[in-house]
Order: C-alpha cells, then sequence, then structure tokens
C-alpha cells in the first residue's frame, strides 16, 4: 500500500502554524495546526467541537466563501482542515485565520447548538475554544510555522510518498 501523504509529516517537529497539506483536483486541504503534536494537549473535543462551528460559520460567510469546501477537526485533536478551491498562500490563509480567530474572540455563543442543528449539542465548550482562539491568534501573529518536515516513509518493497 502507498503510504498516505499526511502520514509522511514529522510529527515530532510540527509546530502551530498553517501548512498546505495536499493540492489536487482543483483542491487546496490547509492544514491550521493549532496544538504542537504530543508535546501540547491536544484540544479538548468540547472546545474544538465550538470551534468547527464558529470558524464554518466566519469562513461561510467571508468574502472567500464561494471557495470554502469544508472546515473541520483534525482526529487527533491539534488542528483543523480548511478545504479550498481556488489559489491562496499559506500568507493568505494566515490573513483569514487571524480574522476569523479575532471574530471568535467577539462571540458570546456558538452557532447552531440545538438538538435539531448539531448532532452532539452538548459537546461544546465556548470559554476553552476562546482560550485555544487567543493563544492560536498570538503564535500566528509572532511565531508563524507553514513548511512541513518531512519522514521517509517505507512501505514494503519501496519508499513511497503518495496523496491521502
Amino acid at each position: 500500500m502507498e503510504a498516505i501523504q499526511s502520514f509522511t509529516i514529522d510529527h515530532t517537529h510540527l509546530k502551530p502554524g498553517i501548512y498546505i497539506s495536499r493540492e489536487d483536483k482543483g483542491f487546496t486541504t490547509y492544514d491550521l495546526r493549532i496544538t504542537e503534536p504530543n508535546k501540547e494537549p491536544a484540544m479538548s473535543p468540547g472546545s474544538i467541537h465550538s470551534l468547527e462551528h464558529l470558524m464554518a460559520t466566519w469562513f461561510r460567510n467571508s468574502a472567500v466563501k464561494e471557495d470554502v469546501v469544508y472546515v473541520g477537526p483534525m482526529g487527533c485533536l491539534t488542528g483543523m482542515y480548511i478545504i479550498m478551491t481556488g489559489h491562496y498562500t499559506v500568507e493568505d490563509m494566515r490573513s483569514l485565520t487571524v480574522e476569523c480567530l479575532e471574530w471568535i474572540l467577539t462571540r458570546e455563543e456558538v452557532p447552531a447548538t440545538t438538538p435539531q442543528t448539531c448532532g452532539n449539542y452538548l459537546l461544546h465548550d465556548l470559554p476553552m475554544c476562546k482560550w485555544e482562539s487567543r493563544r492560536y491568534l498570538e503564535r500566528l501573529k509572532t511565531d508563524f510555522h507553514c513548511e512541513y518536515t518531512k519522514l521517509v516513509v517505507e512501505t514494503g518493497e519501496k519508499m513511497i510518498f503518495a496523496d491521502a
């Protein structure tokens, strides 16, 4: 089997920042890495769920809304994925994300948190979401990272790097 591209990233050297995870078929997947994997605690399920609702709401109502395909959490709870069409650099995404996080910090409630609008409406934590957003915002402004450190992944007889 071929290696999944995201499994070829050296997570022991991955810092909070914004990375291009993959580009293909007219889509770009951005890795918004909020916490430092395996060195800092992952986000709590309630805080990342609230962040998903807030980021999705902001991006789908922003100037780039026509290019937004998906906004959602990583399974490891260390960040978010945003899939876009169009051409956006990591600097473009950094500016958009900063604007989004600043908006989140002004919110008093999380949108779509009723049984009718959310599959797990009780699993939200706005105060912790805002804490994580504030910390990530500061990191994006002062210590920006956007280059992955790759691993060599062997898959049987040969080394392969493949898209996920």
